[in-house]
């Protein structure tokens, strides 16, 4: 009997002992969960939710209002994100309550912040436990209201685009912020809006919804950001009473729509663009390069801003954390802008692109996408009739087209001519005897034929060949190289290759699998159709050959970081350049060449017209055409340019590239 009294002594006392811990290990897991209800809110900067954990007490000190504004400030001052809250530890304190201490860690402006020593105190009340709050959740160093979290912005400079002389084409300066100061604007309201509208060329209504979104008359409100360039519009706009000029700080791009396509531009960074580069020190007021070179070389343009977050407690001051700002790196160009703005001007709006390299040192002079925007648009304003150009442009100006490659047309005839006399499959001073203006190589073409413009009515050699623009020469020069020697011989020009160049550029390409198998498709591709395809820095570099002794540079436009020139590619032999300079100079030279009109007098220039054909079959009328001109300048090199113009067909073909070439020529060959 007392055996069985003790048995059962023992069996209640496990249950109250196991009763006793379940109702403790309950009690920590409700507090757990109640703080990590606060705690998730608070990594979601979420602040209502926050203060809806609040115990009742910590309500009574501190209002909803009060706290969300409190918290929305600081987070928003030192720019925090990427929050980070562990639990370390717990501590009763009573019945009633539980200590825990925890961890926080989150990016901010001033760098990282690590804070280990936070504690929350949970209350038990009527529907849950609940946070007893105080200042020192905000940061523990704090413990009075009147204890204060400064931030202490240090901006980064971005650093500078310079053009080959040091000017610069990009930097951080100031444009003139022009808004309205309300009180002082209310006389003649509407008069003054309508003169604001005409001199800034923008619409009433947008300076309306400016204004009737202030709250304050005393605050300036911004209208537009201006050029200080701009002098005859700012001194128009300052006389309106009413209106206040500040300064603001902006990048500012020098050259207009000439460098649109190549600079780019910078604009404010998005939630989704600040997801994509995680880790990078972006926050939300970054700015980031959208286009161009700015979006290229972003990583080394851009600054890392610093600051100081700190806690101010009378004269006490506790540093929480601090970064120095770190300055971008500047960028120097081997663009000559006299030359670039020069090329612009001469394309006039037309849709296409332009490339000139120095043939001696592989410096990219210009590179030229038409049309194109003024990169300035993006740091100032768009007016009315900027708005309306480019509704009829469609989108065109922010369609880079200078790495875009396309089919080379005739342009591509020096590199068959260059192939077929390394591999000994042309000879220069031989003739060959075509009849006709088309012609096949055998019936297993079925009606295709290759077709040519002019019938000379003789015989042609390599000379006459190139200054006609005969595509059935250059096809049977292709078949007479064959294939693979063909193929072979276009990667000594780099056709086919990734080019390692400072400027995303499509790669070029033999054809579309990298053979030549059929027999039509490598005819086709001996005068620059088929599959082929350049883009027009390719084709400078090419004809850059026959101005440096067959030698191809490695093509730079970034000189701070390539300083040193070097060969990329020896395309042609040497003892084979007198040859094609002589051939590629009569198309210019002789009064029966295609280019006739490019000849600058006391300068020997080589070069080479081109028409590539957009169309569905040779039968199709209805393509449209592409009209080249590359030329370079033999004795004393100093420049080798191609130009594309597209859609040229019925209206000059590729007479409209090469009179814009000769006179980018004579320009530049003669200052």
């Amino acid at each position: 009997m007392k055996n069985n009294l003790k048995k059962l002594s023992l069996i209640i006392g496990t249950i109250i002992i196991g009763i006793a811990l379940f109702t403790g290990c309950s009690k920590k897991d409700e507090i757990k969960d109640a703080f990590n209800i606060y705690k998730n809110a608070w990594i979601k900067q979420d602040f209502k939710s926050m203060y809806n954990m609040l115990s009742v007490e910590s309500k009574a000190y501190i209002n909803e209002k009060e706290f969300l504004e409190r918290y929305t400030n600081i987070y928003s001052a030192i720019v925090a994100s990427n929050m980070d809250i562990q639990i370390v530890g717990e501590k009763e304190r009573d019945k009633k309550s539980l200590e825990i201490p925890f961890t926080m860690t989150m990016d901010t402006v001033a760098g990282k912040v690590d804070i280990k020593d936070y504690k929350a105190t949970l209350v038990k009340e009527e529907d849950g436990y609940k946070v007893k709050w105080n200042e020192s959740l905000i940061f523990p160093q704090m413990e009075k209201p009147d204890d204060k979290v400064r931030v202490e912005d240090y901006y980064s400079k971005r650093g500078s685009i310079l053009d080959r002389n040091g000017n610069f084409l990009a930097q951080d300066d100031i444009v003139k912020s022009v808004g309205i100061h309300p009180s002082k604007f209310e006389n003649k309201k509407s008069e003054k809006i309508t003169a604001m509208a005409n001199i800034l060329d923008i619409s009433e209504s947008y300076i309306e919804e400016q204004l009737a979104a202030n709250t304050n008359p005393d605050y300036f409100v911004p209208i537009v950001s201006v050029l200080q360039s701009d002098s005859e519009k700012l001194n128009k706009i300052s006389t309106i009473e009413g209106v206040q000029i500040n300064n603001k700080n902006s990048r500012v791009y020098t050259g207009g729509e000439a460098f649109g396509n190549l600079i780019g531009y910078v604009g404010a960074i998005t939630a989704e663009e600040i997801e994509n580069n995680k880790d990078k020190g972006y926050s939300q007021i970054s700015l980031l390069g959208k286009a161009g070179l700015e979006k290229v070389y972003e990583d080394i343009l851009r600054g890392q801003d610093g600051g100081e977050i700190y806690i101010e407690k009378g004269e006490e001051k506790i540093i929480l954390a601090k970064t120095e700002a770190k300055n971008g790196q500047d960028i120097k160009l081997s663009i000559d802008p006299e030359l670039q703005s020069k090329i612009y001007s001469e394309m006039k709006g037309e849709k296409g692109a332009s490339t000139a390299v120095d043939p001696k040192t592989g410096e990219v002079l210009a590179m030229v996408s038409s049309p194109s925007y003024d990169p300035n648009i993006f740091v100032t304003y768009k007016t009315k009739s900027l708005s309306e150009q480019w509704k009829k442009l469609d989108g065109q100006q922010f369609d880079n087209r200078f790495n875009n490659v396309y089919a080379p047309g005739s342009t591509m005839k020096l590199v068959t001519a260059a192939i077929g006399l390394d591999v000994g499959a042309l000879n220069p001073g031989e003739t060959m005897d075509i009849k006709g203006l088309d012609w096949q190589n055998n019936s297993s073409w079925g009606g295709y034929k290759v077709t040519r413009v002019k019938d000379p009515g003789k015989a042609i050699n390599l000379k006459e060949a190139t200054k006609y623009s005969d595509n059935i020469y250059f096809a049977r020069v292709a078949l007479n190289i064959g294939a693979d020697a063909f193929i072979n011989g276009a990667k000594n020009f780099g056709i086919g290759e990734e080019i390692t160049f400072d400027f995303p550029m499509e790669t070029s390409q033999i054809s579309n699998d990298n053979t030549l198998s059929k027999e039509i498709l490598l005819a086709d591709t001996g005068y620059g159709q088929g599959e082929v395809l350049m883009s027009p820095l390719d084709i400078a570099l090419s004809y850059s050959a026959l101005g440096n002794n067959g030698d191809i540079m490695q093509p730079r436009l970034n000189i701070g970081k390539n300083p040193e020139a070097k060969v990329w590619k020896n395309a042609i032999k040497a003892e084979k350049v007198p040859a094609l300079v002589d051939a590629f100079s009569a198309v210019i030279n002789d009064a029966d060449g295609t280019a006739t009109t490019a000849k600058v007098n006391g300068f020997n220039i080589a070069g080479k017209t081109g028409t590539s054909e957009i169309k569905k079959d040779q039968k199709d009328e209805s393509g449209k055409e592409n009209g080249w001109f590359v030329a370079v300048n033999t004795d004393d090199s100093k420049i080798a340019i191609s130009m594309i113009i597209e859609d040229v067909k019925g209206r000059g073909g590729s007479g409209i590239p090469t009179a814009m070439v000769k006179n980018v020529m004579e320009y530049y060959l003669k200052k």
